[in-house]
């Protein structure tokens, strides 16, 4: 398989079978990964290091459009997550940031992120980067932003994922 005609994609599993469709995908020869989280469980007589999936029903695979039906007809793959009617694509640096992050801490939570409007947020890709903006509009996975800094009040719609909440 050509890296360059391949692509991260996060697969959406049924419930509580991100180890076994890891698994089975490992078995097919496709590259996959679940984010496994160290956490410290404890039974009535000790307490246990156990590892869990970070993301719930999600594992994430490295394959061409070719291989895609591979990875559908996979026991336990409800599909896709889908973005704009296409499988979304997963940029490989945050694949990297995940197992780096996961390397250094245990006990790690994943939230996603609540926008609300008229929060202040920061644009971390595109044209606008690093520029600040104020949420007008929230619609589904786009966010309608107003960037002020530039002296004009221009109104953009930007993926949610590009967007990082300012903290005070």
């Amino acid at each position: 398989m050509s890296a360059l005609t391949s692509h991260w994609y996060a697969i959406y599993t049924k419930p509580r079978w991100e180890k076994k469709v890891h698994a089975l995908l490992t078995e097919k020869k496709i590259e996959s990964y679940c984010p496994l989280n160290k956490v410290r469980k404890k039974w009535s007589d000790r307490m246990k290091t156990v590892e869990e999936p970070l993301f719930k029903s999600y594992v994430f695979a490295r394959v061409s459009e070719e291989e895609q039906t591979k990875v559908r007809l996979t026991p336990g793959v409800m599909n896709f997550v889908y973005w704009q009617g296409k499988p979304a694509v997963i940029p490989a640096r945050e694949i990297e940031i995940i197992r780096k992050f996961l390397n250094e801490y245990d006990d790690v939570t994943a939230e996603s992120i609540e926008l609300k409007e008229d929060e202040r947020v920061t644009i971390r890709q595109g044209l606008f980067m690093d520029h600040e903006a104020k949420i007008i509009k929230i619609e589904g996975n786009r966010v309608k932003v107003i960037i002020e800094s530039i002296g004009y009040s221009l109104i953009a719609s930007i993926d949610k994922k590009n967007l990082s909440t300012l903290t005070n």
